[in-house]
């Protein structure tokens, strides 16, 4: 039992899709309601047979030993931010508990708890007395925060005028300062430069390994096996599988493959404000025609889009990743050349690569358009293809475990002098 951080049992939270809040009412309106009882009653009975009700987070049990690291992953939608609040005790739950022993470190959202309209430094106490710290302690740790943050120069300036980098940074450091027995972190990281995820991530790892409790999500699957002792995979607010991090991520991304099944133009899972669609790409060896991907083969990927209107400076990238969501290499078409700067409404562009020399393995497509620089449509996990093994490379030697690419070379004998 002391050994134990977290105890969720059976967790879960529902909404109401189309409610609406009661408000104070006149004559008039006791009038109409009583009018309406009817159709009231109707909704009351579509509500109680789950009609307009949605589970945000159903059903969900798992337990959180003390100093262990918690990696949750699952895709947009998956319930992950909902789990947190619920930890956190920002909303309560309709079902189920949830048992935490501790102080508790949450950062949810950029900004949150901050007064847009105080400074730095007085969003450092008035923030910290919100997560339960002492004056005494936030005191004792004000220099080791602000020089965590890196916002020395503006600690006097309100924090309305920060950036959401800044903001995250200042944020993080007061959780991460408030030295919580459990601290929660949600995706807020991804706002920050390469080199504070960095800081942030190692400051993670030295929690943990004093003892406390990291609760971490994230969609970088690379941060997760680094980090992480610990997986947990949700999937439309259920608990899919947890375990080690190496296992669950792989089985997640496994799972992410097979939306192939489903043509682009069907996908429901795609972001971006919808002035272009990518409604199918097509990938095949450039040298064959064929499907049969080798190692040192040319790329040929074709990309059909639709737009209600003619696109104006457009922008593809492709993103070519491997099973653990890995960069390989992307693919963009400002960076080459062939495409104008108006392309129909619809139409099909078509990018062949140079001899791509992978190892053999699988690899994901991420697909992407833009309308000068706003993201149109953005598609995770668009395609995957399998590279093959070349039959001049030595058979079972080169393997993705081994190397992720190979380099064109040759090897010769130096004369002697």
């Amino acid at each position: 039992m002391s050994d134990v951080a977290i105890r969720v049992a059976h967790l879960g939270k529902r909404y109401r899709i189309g409610g609406q809040r009661e408000t104070y009412t006149t004559l008039r309106d006791a009038m109409v309601a009583v009018a309406q009882a009817p159709l009231r009653s109707l909704r009351a009975v579509r509500l109680r047979n789950g009609r307009n009700e949605f589970w945000a987070l159903r059903d969900v049990s798992f337990e959180v030993a003390r100093g262990e690291v918690l990696g949750i992953i699952g895709r947009n939608g998956a319930g992950k931010s909902t789990l947190l609040k619920l930890l956190s005790r920002v909303t309560r739950p309709t079902q189920g508990r949830a048992e935490l022993r501790g102080r508790i470190g949450s950062l949810l959202e950029v900004g949150t708890g901050f007064h847009p309209e105080l400074t730095g430094r007085e969003n450092i106490y008035v923030n910290g007395a919100i997560l339960g710290m002492a004056r005494a302690e936030i005191v004792r740790n004000f220099d080791a925060i602000i020089a965590f943050a890196e916002i020395g120069p503006f600690l006097d300036t309100p924090v309305k005028r920060y950036s959401s980098g800044m903001q995250m940074r200042l944020a993080f450091s007061i959780a991460a300062h408030f030295e919580p027995d459990i601290l929660v972190v949600d995706e807020v990281l991804a706002v920050g430069d390469a080199a504070f995820q960095k800081k942030c991530l190692g400051k993670m790892g030295h929690v943990a390994h004093e003892g406390r409790t990291v609760i971490f999500v994230s969609h970088s699957m690379p941060t997760v096996l680094a980090l992480c002792t610990r997986a947990l995979w949700l999937n439309a607010g259920e608990l899919v599988d947890q375990g080690s991090p190496p296992a669950i991520v792989q089985r997640y991304l496994a799972s992410q493959v097979a939306n192939e099944t489903i043509t682009l133009d069907e996908r429901l899972d795609r972001s971006g404000d919808g002035s272009v669609r990518l409604t199918s790409l097509r990938i095949e060896n450039a040298d064959s025609n064929s499907g049969v991907i080798q190692s040192g083969s040319s790329l040929k990927l074709v990309v059909g889009y639709r737009s209600p209107t003619p696109v104006r400076h457009p922008q593809f990238v492709v993103s070519i990743v491997d099973q653990m969501d890995i960069g390989l290499f992307v693919l963009h078409n400002e960076m080459g050349t062939g495409l104008p700067s108006v392309l129909p409404a619809e139409g099909h562009v078509t990018c062949i690569t140079e001899p791509i020399n992978l190892t053999p393995g699988r690899c994901i497509v991420h697909a992407e358009v833009l309308k000068g620089n706003v993201r149109a449509d953005y598609l995770p996990n668009a395609a995957s293809f399998e590279v093959e093994a070349d039959e001049s490379l030595p058979a079972g030697r080169l393997t993705r475990e081994w190397a992720m690419c190979l380099v064109p070379h040759r090897w010769q004998l130096e004369d002697e002098i």
